[in-house]
C-alpha cells in the first residue's frame, strides 16, 4: 500500500524563537552553526518543474526527504510516491552553500483534489534556526498563486505545526488524523 504523504518535516519556528531569545540575552552569541549555511536572505530559491528536474537535484531532494521523514522522524513509509515527476508538480528548492537548505513539493490541482497542495515541507537539519520555514511557505504560496491564481491551497500539517500555518492564513478543515503514526490536520488557505 502506498501512502499519500503531503505532510511536512521539522521546520524551524521553535529554533527561531530560541535563537531570538538567546541573541537578546547574549548579543555576541553566534547562531547555532553546523556549517557555513547562511540566513534566509542568503538562500538561492528555485522552482523546478517535474520535467526539468535533473538527476542530481532529484537525488538531493530524495536524500533530504529520506533523512528527515524516514530516519529522523523514525517513520517507515514510501516517500517515492510517483508524484515527483508528474506534469504540474513543482519542486521549490532553497540552496545555501550548494546544499538544499529548505524544500517543498507543490502538486497541481487534480481529481479528487481540485486545489494545489503543498507538501514535503522540510528545512534541513543544518539550516534549522535560520528562519527558513516562513520564507519557504510564502514562496510555495506565491508559486501556487502564480500558477493557479484565485485558487485555495491545501496541505496536511503535522498537528504540532498548525499554529505556524494558521499564522500564514491556513485554517484547519479536518479533525486530527493519523498519517504514518504522526498526528496531522488537513488545512486550507483561501485565495
Amino acid at each position: 500500500m502506498t501512502s499519500r504523504r503531503v505532510c511536512e518535516g521539522p521546520v524551524d519556528d521553535v529554533g527561531e524563537a530560541l535563537e531570538d531569545l538567546l541573541r537578546a540575552t547574549w548579543p555576541d552569541r553566534k547562531s547555532r552553526d553546523t556549517g557555513d549555511m547562511s540566513r534566509a536572505e542568503d538562500v538561492l530559491w528555485s522552482e523546478i518543474e517535474a520535467g526539468q528536474l535533473d538527476t542530481r537535484t532529484l537525488y538531493d531532494v530524495l536524500a533530504l526527504r529520506s533523512e528527515v521523514f524516514v530516519v529522523e522522524q523514525a517513520c517507515a513509509y514510501q516517500d517515492i510516491d510517483g508524484l515527483d515527476l508528474v506534469d504540474g508538480t513543482v519542486h521549490l528548492i532553497g540552496r545555501a552553500s550548494g546544499s538544499i537548505a529548505a524544500y517543498a513539493r507543490i502538486l497541481a490541482p487534480e481529481d479528487p483534489r481540485p486545489t494545489p497542495r503543498i507538501g514535503r515541507v522540510v528545512v534541513a537539519q543544518p539550516s534549522r534556526g535560520r528562519r527558513l520555514s516562513r520564507p519557504l511557505v510564502r514562496r510555495a504560496l506565491a508559486c501556487c498563486a502564480g500558477r493557479w491564481p484565485g485558487q485555495a491551497v491545501e496541505l496536511g500539517a503535522q498537528q504540532h505545526l498548525t499554529g505556524l500555518y494558521a499564522s500564514m492564513g491556513f485554517e484547519a478543515v479536518s479533525q486530527p488524523y493519523d498519517e504514518d503514526g504522526i498526528p496531522h490536520v488537513w488545512m486550507r488557505r483561501s485565495s
